[in-house]
């Protein structure tokens, strides 16, 4: 009886992101957004970068550099998305939410003489943070008519705080009262109440770019935190021009607590409220 036909099954490789091919990636993304992935990424890029040759049916990562430069904008998301991190949660850092109340909200009323505010959220993330902003001004009486941006360079991160839906970790530092309130608790998810999401408009906006960036002006506070970090000195400098730039006359710039602009502009007065550093644009 002849034997039967060895079947020879070739396995793909599990593609290993050599040295000069991540320089090239790290250079593309840098030149694009302004963030600089360090050697210490490396493994996080490859390895998340890995799952989308697989979807792609590509053969390595030199392949898919070349897929990523051929396919422009649309690919360049998706990278975005698979290369940066995105931690956040609602309430972050309340003492800058107290001086935001207390203290920058009158002096935005007395200024412009009205109710009104325009606020922005740069690159908020899943929305957590103008989210957070809306449920505070939403409290707030005599009423609050308030205009809110949130921004972020992920559309995969934006779709997901348009649908206001989130996980017990999101919301664990929400006061009781608003929690009972604002937010419809189910199995595995807390729901964000319709009247909240209605006062957030969410738009794709990459900070080192000028064109984006011009979309907005005349705020009264930006909120933009815990992003510089993720930034060298120079995209510092171009993104932090920006936000001046699109702040209204006396306007107030809210960073990290963690964060700093001692070497990066002095466009900006600090001011020291309750140990909470805000820094306000001079009026022109």
């Amino acid at each position: 009886m002849p034997g039967r036909p060895m079947e020879i099954i070739q396995q793909r490789q599990t593609p290993v992101l050599s040295d000069k091919t991540f320089e090239k990636l790290r250079d593309y993304v840098y030149d694009r957004a302004g963030i600089r992935l360090s050697a210490s990424k490396r493994c996080i890029v490859e390895s998340r970068l890995a799952r989308r040759i697989r979807e792609n049916n590509l053969a390595d990562f030199e392949e898919y550099l070349q897929f990523l430069l051929a396919s422009g904008e649309k690919e360049l998301k998706v990278l975005y998305d698979i290369v940066t991190t995105n931690e956040t949660y609602f309430f972050r850092e309340p003492q800058q939410y107290n001086v935001f109340t207390k203290d920058i909200l009158p002096k935005v009323f007395e200024r412009k003489r009205t109710r009104d505010i325009r606020i922005w959220s740069a690159a908020c993330s899943s929305g957590e943070e103008p989210y957070t902003t809306a449920a505070i001004l939403k409290e707030i009486n005599p009423p609050v008519r308030a205009e809110i941006i949130g921004s972020d360079i992920s559309d995969a991160v934006l779709e997901t705080a348009k649908r206001g839906v989130y996980s017990s970790y999101s919301v664990r530092n929400v006061p009781p009262n608003y929690l009972r309130k604002y937010f419809k608790a189910g199995e595995n998810a807390y729901e964000l109440d319709e009247s909240i999401k209605k006062m957030v408009r969410f738009l794709n906006i990459n900070l080192i770019d000028e064109k984006s960036v011009r979309a907005i002006r005349n705020v009264d506070v930006i909120f933009c935190r815990n992003v510089l970090i993720y930034f060298d000195d120079k995209s510092k400098r171009k993104a932090v021009s920006m936000l001046y730039d699109a702040l209204a006359p006396n306007g107030f710039l809210i960073i990290g607590t963690s964060e700093n602009l001692y070497n990066v502009t002095r466009a900006f007065q600090p001011i020291v409220i309750d140990r909470v550093i805000i820094h306000q644009k001079a009026a022109q």
